[in-house]
């Protein structure tokens, strides 16, 4: 439903000043006929009907519409921290212990920079306020950390381009709502970035969320076997775009990124000769190689850790993986909520000289499991590699898991292969909103793959009542980004975090 447009919304004067951010004028809409149903205690009250896959399905789409009294689509969109629950700092800093310390202020200083850099870095405060929200009880491998800067292209072994997500550190079994909810939130707060008004952010989350609905009814109009089989590929997405010089666009950035390996791509940016051997070259603080440990000890532990990775492969892969060897390794700094953890970067050969780049990344317990169940897999680096291969259409061929010499569980993908990241912060209101009815798409087909595309569409119905619930949350919550960024601003001015800010 497309909403009157009004004035942009009011900002507080200075937000560092006070370390709080009042709430944003709402767009108007129309008011609820009732007041709505919240789930008492959250995602654990009330029970899911015990239907399975095999069940008729008129009698899953009735179950799932069923449990809209359990949870009304009305419900979604009230937002209300329990500040008896949820502590976002306190959050922050637990998530410090087991992080290399000299890491974290870079860490801080890149949630710093704005609400949306820090809603990136915040994944487990989230997990936390969506804890206490109501949910259907309907459960699917989620993504845990589904905002819209974890989307974009990459290449399949046949080296096709799909459009998909592509960070799944936090991945688990959970409800549904919390991969919608995340995902709608980043929208508007990505709206704001670029200067749009709250109505324009509204309407980037009601389209995406409409876009997960749709998407999520046509995958349950499908066969098992299809909807695995189901992928969108750069043509979909060409498909779903209005402008002719964004297709120009899109076209290129596919074309170049087929073409090109993406080791050979990354290979002069990170290594080169250096006394007559290969090595990657040290940019410290956020790539270098430990000084702790000489040189010959460090490709010994390589070399080992290689060996147990290398049994996490089907044997066609460890044939493929045998054609290289390993001839450097360093330590890498990642993202924003990854920063701290361990991160490796390690450089193979082929006979030719050929590069390979691998990356193992370490994988910690994810951010939903205190409040969605432990993991069945003991291992975090195999809890993301299974939870990867359930959830994407095709995955990373050299995907595997390792445990390091220090313990630490992780996960070994390629570190970069024809990997297309989405320029969000260039875009237009039309190209925002044409982008996350693409994310809408792809996160349909995911939770379709892993969960009951039938119950879940039962559930949302044909109406656009949840559509508009998400437009509500999703202002609600990144006002709530918005008030934990300044807390996190007003902790750093009075010496209580160390951040370190890069040039």
């Amino acid at each position: 439903m497309k909403r009157s447009k009004k004035d942009q919304p009011e900002k507080p004067a200075d937000p560092a000043s006070t370390g709080e951010v009042k709430d944003r004028k709402r767009p108007t809409k129309k008011k609820s006929p009732a007041a709505p149903r919240i789930v008492e205690g959250g995602t654990t009250a009330g029970a899911v009907p015990d239907v399975d896959h095999q069940a008729p399905r008129e009698l899953r789409l009735a179950a799932g519409k069923a449990l809209r009294e359990k949870a009304a689509h009305d419900a979604h969109g009230k937002w209300k921290r329990n500040k008896d629950k949820v502590d976002p700092l306190a959050i922050l800093k637990t998530s410090d212990k087991g992080r290399v310390e000299r890491l974290v202020p870079i860490r801080y200083g890149r949630m710093l920079q704005s609400p949306f850099t820090f809603y990136r870095g915040s994944a487990a405060i989230m997990a936390a306020d969506l804890a206490n929200t109501p949910a259907s009880g309907l459960r699917v491998q989620a993504c845990g950390d589904c905002h819209l800067l974890n989307f974009g292209g990459f290449a399949t072994p046949e080296r096709n381009i799909l459009f998909d997500m592509n960070d799944f550190d936090e991945t688990l079994p959970a409800p549904w709502e919390w991969d919608v909810k995340r995902l709608v939130a980043s929208f508007v707060l990505a709206a704001r970035s670029n200067g749009f008004s709250d109505d324009d952010g509204r309407d980037m989350a009601i389209s995406c969320a409409r876009a997960y609905r749709k998407r999520l009814r046509a995958y349950s109009e499908m066969s098992p076997l299809q909807v695995w089989y189901a992928r969108v590929t750069d043509e979909d997405v060409l498909g779903i775009t209005k402008d002719d010089r964004v297709k120009d666009r899109i076209k290129k950035r596919v074309a170049k990124a087929i073409e090109e390996n993406g080791s050979d791509l990354a290979y002069p940016q990170l290594a080169g000769m250096v006394g007559g051997k290969i090595r990657i070259h040290d940019t410290p603080p956020l790539i270098y190689h430990p000084e702790e440990i000489s040189n010959d000890a460090l490709m010994t532990r390589l070399e080992q850790r290689l060996k147990e990775y290398r049994e996490t492969l089907s044997d066609d892969r460890r044939e493929l993986l045998d054609r290289y060897r390993l001839v450097d390794g360093a330590i890498k700094v990642v993202g924003i909520g990854s920063v701290g953890t361990m991160c490796v970067i390690i450089l193979l050969m082929s006979a030719a000289n050929e590069p390979l780049f691998l990356q193992y990344k370490e994988a910690r317990e994810s951010v939903l499991e205190p409040y969605a169940g432990k993991s069945a897999y003991a291992h975090a680096g195999q809890r993301v590699v299974m939870g990867q291969r359930l959830t994407q259409p095709a995955s990373d061929i050299f995907l595997g898991w390792v445990t390091t010499q220090d313990r630490r569980t992780g996960y070994v993908r390629q570190l970069r292969d024809a990997k297309i990241k989405p320029m969000v912060e260039v875009m237009d209101k039309s190209m925002l909103t044409q982008y996350g009815k693409a994310c809408g798409w792809v996160l349909a087909r995911a939770h379709a793959k892993s969960g009951d595309p039938l119950m879940i569409s039962g559930y949302l119905g044909s109406k656009d009542g949840f559509d508009e619930a998400m437009g509500d949350y999703a202002l609600l919550y990144a006002d709530q980004a918005e008030r934990d960024h300044a807390a996190l601003k007003a902790a750093v001015r009075a010496g209580k975090i160390e951040v370190h800010l890069e040039e």
